[in-house]
């Protein structure tokens, strides 16, 4: 599997970024994939993950009530729409993915996604 992001940019605090991870490859709808975000100087973090029917999803603290994960298994895509951003959402965004049973749980580590993408940027001005 092979994952690409888009959608990142520059962003004004309180606006609204919608971004994408398209796959490639025939596996991705046995896959559950994850928004992870790096800010310079700072460890990488888990933002978001949904698992591969898309019927669990998991938010950390930081953007929960402002993001939604949604994937659109036809299109092999995953999305994270991010409301109401504020200057502590920049960072690099990448998407990640692994390969998984149907019934397992969402896993927070990153050492437990095989799949990455490029990471795309995302900068919210104050």
């Amino acid at each position: 599997v092979q994952l690409q992001a888009f959608g990142g940019g520059l962003v004004q605090a309180g606006g609204s970024l919608r971004l994408s991870c398209t796959a490639s490859g025939r596996t991705f709808s046995r896959c559950a994939v994850a928004w992870f975000r790096q800010a310079p100087g700072q460890e990488r973090e888990l933002v978001a993950a949904i698992s591969r029917g898309g019927q669990t999803t998991y938010y950390a603290d930081s953007v929960k009530g402002r993001a939604i994960i949604s994937r659109d298994n036809d299109k092999k895509t995953v999305y994270l729409q991010m409301n109401n951003m504020n200057p502590e959402d920049t960072a690099v965004y990448h998407c990640a993915a692994r390969d998984v049973i149907l019934s397992a749980p969402l896993s927070y580590n990153p050492d437990d996604y095989k799949y990455w993408g490029q990471g795309t940027q995302v900068t919210v001005s104050s």
